[in-house]
């Protein structure tokens, strides 16, 4: 997550949103590498437009903690340390689709991940009467994502998320809001970070492709602008 999420953002682009005439497509699907602002363009996009911001770790968390049958069993997995399978996470969409109203727009984020779980989604989608209208590519150049998420740091007291490139805390190490000594995840070390990006251009980016063959509309949106540019060209793409 970046810093700002939630911000003073969503106002101006929620009264820019309101002089375009044409509503979103129904079922929307962001796209891109880890780093790349898929959470922060969709929930402002979601503050924006009324459609429903769907992310999987925030889906697997919420059910979770509201300690439903398929929370227990995806709380199980992760406990354990291992992947929740694919057919528990459609099972999980499945369930956050059927309480939401026909009209309501939907803004997928981190799902699907691999050609298998949008298939799935294909068949859930088409068993409520509903498709996948648009899929945003939001696109970065690597050394632009490495700098975004190694440079990353966290507060493990009051969940502040500092970047000592891009948005430093005012004491080097040191949490502006707490004082507590910020840490430096494993998982956002440049080497593991790299390894992920490498694994996402062997599963992920063949989405796109998938998607195109399908006749879906993919608009490519470059996300190495600031977090107001990437939402104001995101918003013109579902438009």
């Amino acid at each position: 997550m970046f810093p700002g999420r939630r911000c003073g953002y969503a106002p101006a682009l929620r009264a820019w949103w309101s002089g375009v005439t044409r509503r979103p497509p129904v079922i929307v699907i962001l796209i891109g590498p880890p780093g790349v602002g898929k959470g922060t363009q969709g929930v402002l996009l979601e503050e924006a437009t009324g459609a429903r911001h769907i992310a999987t770790g925030d889906l697997l968390r919420a059910a979770s903690r509201d300690g439903t049958e398929l929370g227990r069993e995806a709380q199980g997995y992760m406990d354990s340390g291992e992947l929740v399978p694919d057919q528990l996470l459609v099972d999980l969409v499945r369930e956050v689709l059927d309480g939401l109203d026909a009209e309501t727009g939907v803004i997928f984020d981190g799902f699907p991940r691999t050609i298998r779980q949008a298939e799935a989604l294909a068949e859930v989608l088409a068993e409520a009467g509903r498709q996948v209208d648009r899929i945003v590519a939001l696109e970065a150049d690597d050394e632009v994502l490495v700098k975004r998420l190694a440079g990353r740091r966290n507060c493990p007291g009051c969940g502040a998320v500092y970047n000592v490139y891009l948005n430093p805390p005012r004491q080097s190490g040191v949490c502006d809001h707490c004082g507590r000594e910020l840490v430096h995840r494993p998982d956002d070390d440049p080497v593991t970070v790299r390894r992920r990006l490498s694994l996402y251009r062997e599963e992920t980016a063949p989405l796109v492709q998938f998607y195109e063959r399908r006749r879906a509309r993919v608009e490519r949106v470059a996300a190495d602008r600031s977090v107001a540019q990437v939402q104001k060209a995101l918003q013109k793409s579902v438009a």
